[in-house]
């Protein structure tokens, strides 16, 4: 058996302690990124050593040289982002990581960068710049929401728009509306919860406090958008998975003049009554490849909260593609009863024909 060529290949850094936040307390990082490309790799001072298949000996080369460029540039990345980046390097020889990383969507309230952290963010990003209507589909944890609220915050805030909507079905994940304590709208807030969180991760709580009082940025549940045109406004539908065909189509037409809108969900994670379709999955098959409405797809690769998140939305889908698959082969089995059954049947009318044909 032939055995496969071995290469080697060495990246000095400008400093050892530069590289010595990359490979991470206890070589963490390091370990991570050597199990990921299946290599070997190893440090020594300002070194980096790099060892194993040809390919993915330059692979890393390209990565490790990058990610000094940026560490020289005062951009860091964190945690699972390297696995990102890598990933990102290996769809596109072209590509450099400063494309990805080196741009800054916000500043949020502690002073820290809000910027895509993969390659489905930065293009997601330059969508919904670049799109009245964009769709942002994928698990949890992948950045969809987040990254449309720091961009319309920027808008706001360079007055671009007059208005931030911020809006999501009200719609109980295996609990019931009517049992939980108050009025309505303190029925309906905690659904809203978590837009208010990303709103006080962005802005301190006091600009944000009168900003809503203001009316400039309004958190309201679906429902509550029926009968208005939204002008000069950044609109956000989150967990647009929950909402109906009749709500999915109620919202996409209060787009008004000089407004951008951004709708975000999982497919895989709908609430609605069995039986009664997504209005997020009937939008997708029905609107894609018309002009000025951008879809853009994420996997778990790109979820950017704890890593056993990664983990546990993999072996979900894993386990959603194995049903998927069980379906389809019980859908042939069906198929092919229901085939050889009608040929039995054909034949049977075709021995009675004939005997009756006979007899007359």
């Amino acid at each position: 058996m032939e055995s496969i060529p071995s290469a080697t290949a060495e990246v000095e850094w400008s400093d050892a302690k530069s590289l010595l936040s990359l490979t991470g307390p206890g070589n963490t990082n390091l370990r991570s990124l050597q199990k990921h490309l299946g290599i070997d790799l190893g440090s020594r001072g300002n070194v980096l050593r790099i060892g194993g298949d040809p390919a993915k000996v330059a692979l890393a080369e390209r990565f490790f040289v990058q990610l000094g460029e940026l560490a020289v540039e005062g951009v860091k990345l964190e945690g699972q982002d390297h696995v990102r980046a890598l990933h990102a390097l290996s769809q596109d020889d072209g590509l450099h990581l400063r494309d990805i990383y080196s741009e800054v969507v916000l500043l949020n309230a502690r002073g820290r960068p809000i910027k895509a952290r993969g390659l489905a963010q930065k293009s997601y990003v330059h969508a919904m710049r670049t799109h009245d209507l964009t769709f942002g589909i994928g698990p949890a944890g992948t950045g969809k929401t987040y990254l449309a609220m720091a961009l319309g915050v920027t808008a706001l805030l360079a007055k671009t728009v007059r208005r931030i909507i911020l809006t999501r079905p009200a719609v109980e994940a295996g609990e019931r509306l009517g049992f939980l304590p108050g009025d309505l709208e303190e029925k309906v807030n905690p659904y809203l919860r978590p837009l208010y969180d990303a709103l006080d991760d962005m802005m301190d709580a006091d600009k944000t406090e009168g900003l809503l009082k203001r009316g400039q940025i309004e958190v309201a549940p679906l429902a509550f958008m029926r009968g208005r045109t939204l002008n000069d406004c950044f609109v956000i539908l989150d967990e647009a998975q929950n909402a109906t065909s009749e709500q999915m189509r109620m919202f996409l037409t209060r787009l008004g003049y000089h407004s951008r809108c951004v709708v975000t969900g999982d497919i895989t994670q709908v609430d609605l009554p069995s039986g009664q379709k997504s209005g997020l999955a009937e939008a997708r098959g029905l609107l894609r490849g018309i002009e000025g409405i951008a879809f853009c797809e994420f996997s778990q690769v790109d979820v950017v909260r704890h890593p056993l998140v990664q983990r546990i939305v993999q072996a979900y889908e894993e386990r959603d593609a194995a049903l998927e698959e069980q379906r389809e082969r019980r859908r042939a089995e069906a198929n092919a009863r229901r085939s050889a059954s009608d040929a039995v049947r054909d034949a049977a009318r075709e021995v009675l024909a004939r005997t009756q044909g006979h007899e007359e």
